[in-house]
């Protein structure tokens, strides 16, 4: 299921041809990745390492980057939320690929916008299609 939503999540944004690593971790691991990366000691939800930056981008424009999920956050929000677990998964891989791909929400404003009604679409067509 986890394969499909990536597939069908890329082919929607117009990336059939991208690729990405994600990985799934407990709350202790990604709050190590957390730390270490944004600087930030606790746990999240998803994290998203592009490769779509920096100086050698043009080495292989169809790897994406990473995501990485942690199940244990992931089951908390879902249960907070009213979700299936599968529903809060497919939610977090969107939102780290479209994290890698460039959409940010860190800022309110239109870009942050912009970032909600494309997860929001694109969780509707998995809805409708995967889930």
């Amino acid at each position: 299921m986890v394969r499909k939503i990536a597939k069908e999540t890329l082919n929607a944004l117009g990336f059939p041809d991208g690729e990405l690593s994600l990985s799934f971790v407990t709350d202790q691991e990604i709050t190590a990745l957390n730390q270490k990366h944004l600087l930030r000691p606790r746990p999240t939800d998803v994290l998203a390492f592009s490769m779509r930056e920096g100086d050698f981008i043009e080495i292989n424009p169809c790897l994406l980057g990473d995501v990485v999920i942690s199940v244990e956050t992931a089951k908390k929000q879902a249960d907070a939320k009213g979700h299936v677990f599968e529903e809060e998964v497919c939610l977090l891989l969107i939102h780290g690929i479209l994290h890698l791909l460039g959409y940010e929400h860190e800022i309110p404003g239109p870009r942050a916008r912009a970032m909600r009604k494309k997860e929001n679409e694109l969780f509707s067509l998995m809805k409708a299609t995967v889930l």
